[in-house]
């Protein structure tokens, strides 16, 4: 088993600076149960602190609000990263975007690569969007910048 990290190594940090497939793990603020859900608009402001935008429509708000613990994998650099940290609202509503979103920062507090013993990661996964490319684009261009001025 892998020592934990305090942060994000600089090969990660630069890679969550793009758009990047994650997964985010939080407690269900009604049942107690844990949840995971992927989400593409996470962006590394520094290796101690990873911004996410979140529609208001989901879950995911509530269940960081009422528990801030999150737990983010992240496949990158030939490993599964899990980011284990806190979320904090940074703004609400995010400012910037065509509907109502809210932006959390998660504070790092310890970064494990979750493979099994023996692996390396030999591809990352892939996403296709299914709606307009030109509006996926917007959008996407909308989040990122609303989440760095946060």
């Amino acid at each position: 088993m892998n020592e934990a990290l305090p942060c994000l190594a600089e090969p990660l940090v630069e890679r969550l600076r793009n758009e990047t497939y994650c997964l985010l793990n939080t407690v269900d603020a009604e049942s107690g149960g844990p949840t995971c859900t992927a989400v593409s608009w996470v962006y590394a402001v520094d290796a101690g602190t990873l911004r996410l935008a979140i529609d208001h429509r989901s879950r995911l708000v509530r269940n960081m609000k009422v528990n801030p613990l999150v737990n983010l994998t992240i496949f990158a650099e030939e490993a599964v990263h899990a980011v284990s940290g806190r979320a904090a609202v940074r703004q609400e509503p995010l400012e910037g975007v065509p509907f109502s979103m809210c932006c959390f920062d998660v504070q790092v507090e310890a970064v494990r690569n979750a493979l099994f013993y023996g692996a390396k990661l030999d591809a990352a996964p892939t996403y296709v969007k299914t709606y307009d490319r030109r509006a996926s684009e917007k959008l996407d261009g909308q989040v990122f910048d609303a989440m760095k001025k946060a």
